[in-house]
């Protein structure tokens, strides 16, 4: 203990794969974890998990009786028998040796067969339970993570369930259990000593094995952190590869480099030679166990209290739990990062859902389609206000439009209509019904949206652009394509409609990327329509087109048109003029005009900077 205590001391806060190897590991994701094997919704995977674990001590029977019949053979071979004894007996006890160490064999690997569907199915519970959890939280919490980390939270979280079943149920369970059956059947059958001597020796070496490993745990996260400093020194001075060369600081990037090379040369020298003592500690500490284990049984046998066979039979014994122990420094510290890397994955589960459905919540109902939103204010922080006690109404089929300048809170409206968030005061109804009392799925269903940020799934055209209905024909997705009018430019392409637009779209031009986000809603069909910039990213000609194809699809249906180009918002039925989270001007596109206020100022610099000419010559 004293060196454990030693060894402690000598500790550093070190990072390992972005988790604190050195935090507490906590037994909760443990008790998640069972919860999860033991499936109270699947009877057939708690019978075949009850077979497993049964077949498990089974094998573990049979490998503790192997031994037994191996002294036996070797006990009928030490003593002058008859000949046909010396052919009999031994082959009956060898062929019960084989049968043992066969049954051992047989019985861990059909457990295997067997909890191999428990434990994959267990963890694709908790990839599905997990996927659909953070669906349901808020935008907020969306808005916040770090996309890259969360993925690595989950990536780990998974891996580490298959490791902690790998290494704690498989490995050391068992071993523990094959530890107290030896120890029974030496006790009960030689001399209570020879059970203490084992138990001794492999406690010192589980002691030890724990101790250096965590000692070692230093230098491994230190060569894991150097690691990752050169790489990313490397990536980043020969990506800015011209600005090296235009400073001339190629000996100045290769010191830098080099000082992480050398830490982590350090760090690996360090951590191999602990190794190496690890290796030696645990051989010695064995070794000396099998000594004092052989003085004891070969004293034993001189004064005939004991045979050849047990002589062989105790050693046996020793090396048998030697084996699954040698991997036990890797196992800990594989079990350790396991917890931690669970608890983080877990922990998802412990963010709030700040959107839910109530218990009493209906579904929406949308008949005429009249919006009203009715002195909503709202701020994402209680230092951030971003609408101050708004109200208008939309009556069925017309079209609203919301203008202002950037952080006016035009895009809040849509995202509180859509419910990601929660008004702090006020109410919004859609056909006198406050969208707060009905399910979540109903609303969205019956809302269409463009955004101005047209993100598109790593998928074929057709994929995306079907994505607004899963289950529409093939004619539909046409349908609504050419009405977007990015059919022609699909048919171009040599896929069609199963080109790939690559990640995020990126394939794609702002523009196609924009059509096919609008392909996607009209293919929605849905009550009311919300588009938010939806032809920023066209040209003059193309907008024209699209918003005529899009005045034509959305008449008789509620529409909300969020814009920064005036031209796309003139025949609105009422246009809001937002600044500051308030409405300080409200009318059709003449009666603004007249007022020679903001948005008569925003019209004229738009003229002025030729973005309406095109379309308003007259207008100049």
């Amino acid at each position: 203990m004293l060196f454990c205590s030693a060894l402690v001391k000598d500790k550093t806060k070190m990072k390992l794969n972005n988790t604190d190897i050195n935090s507490k590991a906590n037994f909760k994701p443990l008790k998640t974890l069972i919860y999860y094997l033991w499936n109270r919704r699947e009877k057939a995977m708690r019978f075949r998990m009850l077979i497993a674990l049964a077949l498990l001590f089974i094998s573990k029977i049979f490998n503790v009786y192997a031994p037994i019949y191996y002294k036996k053979a070797v006990d009928a071979l030490s003593i002058n028998v008859s000949e046909v004894s010396l052919i009999i007996m031994p082959l009956g006890v060898i062929l019960a040796y084989g049968a043992a160490r066969i049954g051992a064999q047989f019985f861990n690997e059909v457990k295997d067969m067997l909890f191999v569907r428990v434990e994959h199915r267990a963890l694709r519970q908790i990839a599905l339970e997990t996927f659909e959890y953070l669906h349901a939280l808020s935008l907020r919490f969306h808005l916040d993570r770090k996309t890259g980390g969360l993925s690595r939270s989950i990536e780990r979280g998974t891996n580490a369930i298959e490791t902690l079943l790998r290494f704690m149920i498989f490995n050391i369970l068992p071993t523990i259990f094959e530890i107290i059956m030896v120890s029974i059947v030496l006790s009960s059958i030689y001399k209570l000593s020879f059970a203490l001597v084992t138990l001794t020796t492999l406690t010192i070496y589980i002691i030890f094995t724990i101790c250096l490993t965590e000692y070692r745990t230093n230098f491994v996260r230190r060569m894991n952190q150097t690691d990752t400093e050169a790489n990313t020194k490397a990536i980043d001075s020969l990506l800015n590869y011209e600005t090296v060369k235009y400073f001339n600081n190629e000996k100045h990037e290769a010191a830098r480099y080099d000082i992480s090379l050398e830490q982590y040369e350090i760090a690996a020298i360090k951590s191999k030679q602990l190794m190496s003592v690890l290796n030696i500690g645990q051989g010695v500490i064995i070794s000396v166990g099998l000594i004092v284990i052989m003085i004891m049984a070969a004293s034993q046998v001189i004064s005939s209290k004991m045979s050849i066979g047990d002589f062989v039979l105790v050693n046996t014994y020793l090396i048998q739990l030697y084996l699954p122990l040698n991997i036990l420094g890797f196992a800990y510290r594989e079990i350790k990062l396991s917890l931690i890397n669970m608890e983080q994955m877990f922990s998802l589960f412990r963010e709030p859902q700040e959107i839910k459905d109530l218990n009493q919540s209906k579904e929406l109902t949308i008949q005429k389609g009249k919006i009203i939103f009715e002195n909503v204010s709202f701020g994402y922080t209680p230092e951030r206000q971003i609408l101050n006690d708004v109200s208008f109404e939309i009556p069925e089929g017309k079209t609203l439009a919301i203008v202002g300048p950037s952080g006016a809170g035009k895009s809040t409206i849509s995202r509180l209509l859509f419910r990601f968030y929660d008004v702090l005061e006020g109410r919004i109804l859609i056909d006198n019904q406050d969208i707060r009392d009905v399910t979540q799925s109903s609303l969205r269903k019956g809302i269409g949206i463009v955004p101005q940020d047209t993100i598109l799934f790593n998928e074929t055209i057709y994929y995306n652009i079907s994505y607004g209905q899963p289950q529409s024909e093939k004619s539909d997705v046409i349908k609504a394509a050419k009405l977007a009018k990015i059919h022609d430019f699909i048919m171009q392409t040599p896929d069609q409609y199963l080109t790939s637009v690559g990640e995020r779209g990126l394939k794609l031009s702002g523009g196609e990327k924009q059509r096919v986000a609008i392909a996607r809603t009209l293919l929605k069909k849905p009550k009311i329509f919300l588009f938010d910039e939806a032809t920023s990213a066209l040209d003059t000609h193309t907008e024209k087109t699209i918003q005529e194809n899009l005045r034509e699809v959305s008449k008789g249906h509620t529409t909300i048109i969020i814009a920064h180009r005036l031209s796309t918002v003139v025949d609105a039925d009422e246009i809001l003029v937002l600044d500051q989270g308030k409405i300080i001007e409200r009318g059709v596109h003449s009666q603004l005009l007249q007022k020679k206020g903001v948005y008569a100022q925003m019209w004229k610099r738009q003229l002025e900077s030729k973005e309406i000419l095109a379309s308003f010559p007259n207008e100049a």
